[in-house]
Order: structure tokens, then C-alpha cells, then sequence
């Protein structure tokens, strides 16, 4: 927006990513409206308050300076460290995992906190660490300390989805760094080596079965297979343009498992079609493409690492969600970012659209450090 056409304090705002997340969640009541069977109730009046309320937290970490960023990345990594370790001992268990603290007026879910939180303090060590030593083995030291230590947490409460989310957000923040991509290569292999090792003994028997129905869906198709299945027919008897609004019969009659979560992207397919689908991953492209344009103009690395660190960390949610419902990718209950129903991914997706707001205000005043 133009100074002089509206006051400068609005118009200096990002509305370049303010407004398509707006129409995000704008969709995303409605389709959790539907959902609920054309009522508000319990899902879509609760979506637009963490919303807006999540929306009010990004303000207020968008005016955070540079300097408060650093100097709080470690002490916010070790507290979230000691929230999982809670979970551990007296965390609430919800569908046979242990992953929530009841803090009240919602069930919080500190690894979904980690997300960000590990992106912030690797931005932070490599912007402590001179250039040259990214490239020494030695740097794997405190990168695998600060990485391996929530990724196990996480993975035993057990979550896998959230272990892997944490896992990948620091790797394309190391893979920025500039670590050699030799190292990146090796690990690759090492990880097709052990895979089938962790297979057999380290996955819960749940999680080996998720990855085998995603492998053959139609083996067990009222069983282990349920959730795909539907999911595959809600999208395809979509069409082109849908069923139209209100008239999903597969997320209406219950054929769908969590219709308003982890399959909301199925439920909207089904009543928008094809047409519904490549809208809202037009819009989640846009953001994206605005939200790395911001990283590449950052001033410093800590600023362009923590950016395009807070990027990825969104665009895994909508990759691995999308992937899941048309059987892309194993269901590993990530749900798809403002549109699905749910607290803790709002408030961690609201923490990456914060940052990045702020890393554009760093850019918009020159880079000064005390922005």
C-alpha cells in the first residue's frame, strides 16, 4: 500500500503476506464450517480467535529487535528443552501418545514450539561461528547436540511427523550455513543404510504400519488403509469444481477421519475441487515466494538463515499435509497451515510469520542492529 493513500503506519505493514493469510483462514473457516455441518461450532468460530489472537502475537514479534533475537535464541531453545522433557513426566496422552501439556485454555504441544525454536538457535550458532569453521567436521558437533536432543524427546512421546519436521527445518538451515554438501551427500546414504534397520526396531508397530499401508493402501482398506482410502475418494469425487459448498458427503456422513485437522485439505477438495485446490496452493506459494524474497534481502546471516529457516518450517507443514491426503507421503498427522483446525500449529506457524515480518522490518530500515 502507498503512503498518502492510507496512514503510513498501515502502509509500511507487509501486506504482501498479511492478506493472503488472511484469505487462508478465511477459507479455512469455511471450509472447518462445513465440516461441522454448517454450524460454527466447535471448529471454525474457535479458528478465527487463534487467528487473530496468534495474528496480534506475530505483531508483537515483528517489532523485536535483531539484537533481542540472538540474545534470546538459546534460553528460548532450553526452555522449550525442558517442556519436552515435562511432556515426558506428566504430559496429557491423546490418541496413545503423551505430546501435550494442559496449560488451561489450551492443550499445548511444546514440539511443535521446537520447530521455530530450533531454526532461531542454529541461525544463531552459525552467526556466532566465523565463515571458515562451517566447513570444519567439528561444527557437527553442536549442530548434532542441538538438533539430536529434541528430535529424540520428540520421538519418544512417540511423534515421528514432529521428530522429522524438527529434523528437516535444521537441515535446510545447516544446508544454508553452508556446510559442503559431500557431508550432506554422505549423510543421505547413511540414512538409506539404516532405514530399514530403524524399520524393524526402532518405529512403533503403528508407525511401520503407516508406512506400509502408504506403500499399499488397497491391503487393508477398512483397517490401517481407512484414513487414505477416504481421503482419496473425498478429493476425487471433487472433480474439476467440486461438489459444492455445504454438499461433502464423504466429510458429512463421517466417511473421513479428522475432517477438520490432519484431512481438512481432503474436505475442501471434495465440495471445491480441483479448481479450491490449486487456489489455496497458489496462495501458499505466494507466501512462500515473498517469504524467501525477504530472506535473500536480509542484511546479515543470522537474518537470511532465520528467515528462510522460518520459510521452510511453514512450507513443510503444506508440503507434507498435501503429500498425506493424496498418498504422496505416509499419514503422520502434520495438518495443513490455516486452514486446519488446531491451537499449537496456528501459534508455531504464527511464530515463523512473526519472524519473517521482522527480519523484512530489519530490511526496510537498512540493517540497522538496533531495529
Amino acid at each position: 500500500m502507498r503512503p498518502g493513500v492510507v496512514p503510513e503506519a498501515i502502509a509500511r505493514e507487509p501486506w504482501g503476506l498479511i492478506l493472503p493469510l488472511f484469505v487462508l483462514n478465511l477459507f479455512g473457516s469455511v471450509v472447518l464450517y462445513s465440516a461441522a455441518g454448517g454450524h460454527m461450532q466447535p471448529w471454525a468460530l474457535l479458528h478465527q480467535i487463534h487467528f487473530f489472537v496468534f495474528l496480534f502475537m506475530a505483531f508483537v514479534i515483528s517489532r523485536m529487535s535483531r539484537e533481542f533475537f540472538k540474545l534470546m535464541a538459546f534460553p528460548i531453545y532450553g526452555v522449550i528443552v525442558v517442556l519436552l522433557v515435562l511432556v515426558e513426566l506428566a504430559g496429557a496422552v491423546r490418541g496413545g501418545s503423551q505430546r501435550w501439556l494442559d496449560i488451561g485454555f489450551m492443550q499445548l504441544q511444546p514440539s511443535e514450539l521446537m520447530k521455530p525454536a530450533i531454526v532461531l538457535a542454529l541461525a544463531r550458532l552459525f552467526d556466532m561461528m566465523p565463515p571458515t569453521m562451517t566447513r570444519s567436521w567439528r561444527m557437527l558437533v553442536p549442530v548434532g547436540g542441538l538438533v539430536g536432543l529434541p528430535t529424540l524427546l520428540v520421538m519418544l512421546q512417540p511423534d515421528l511427523g514432529t521428530g522429522l519436521s524438527i529434523a528437516a527445518g535444521a537441515v535446510v538451515v545447516v544446508f544454508l550455513a553452508g556446510l559442503p554438501l559431500r557431508w550432506f551427500i554422505g549423510a543421505g546414504a547413511a540414512v538409506l543404510v539404516a532405514a530399514p534397520l530403524a524399520f524393524f526396531t526402532l518405529l512403533h508397530g503403528y508407525q511401520r504400519d503407516r508406512v506400509l499401508v502408504f506403500l499399499d493402501p488397497e491391503s487393508d482398506p477398512l483397517g490401517k488403509g481407512y484414513h487414505i482410502t477416504q481421503s482419496k475418494i473425498a478429493i476425487g469425487s471433487g472433480g474439476f469444481w467440486g461438489k459444492g459448498f455445504g454438499h461433502g458427503s464423504q466429510s458429512h456422513l463421517e466417511y473421513l477421519p479428522e475432517a477438520q485437522t490432519d484431512f481438512a485439505f481432503a474436505t475442501m477438495a471434495e465440495e471445491w475441487g480441483l479448481v479450491g485446490g490449486i487456489f489455496v496452493l497458489a496462495v501458499f506459494l505466494w507466501v512462500f515466494r515473498w517469504s524467501m524474497r525477504v530472506a535473500q534481502n536480509a542484511p546479515d546471516r543470522f537474518s537470511s538463515l532465520l528467515a528462510a529457516g522460518m520459510t521452510f518450517t511453514m512450507f513443510f507443514y503444506m508440503a507434507i499435509n498435501t503429500m498425506m491426503v493424496v498418498g504422496l507421503a505416509p499419514v503422520v498427522g502434520i495438518p495443513l497451515p490455516f486452514i486446519s483446525h488446531g491451537g499449537s500449529a496456528m501459534m508455531t506457524n504464527m511464530i515463523c510469520v512473526g519472524t519473517i515480518m521482522a527480519v523484512h522490518r530489519w530490511n526496510r530500515r537498512g540493517g540497522s542492529l538496533s531495529a
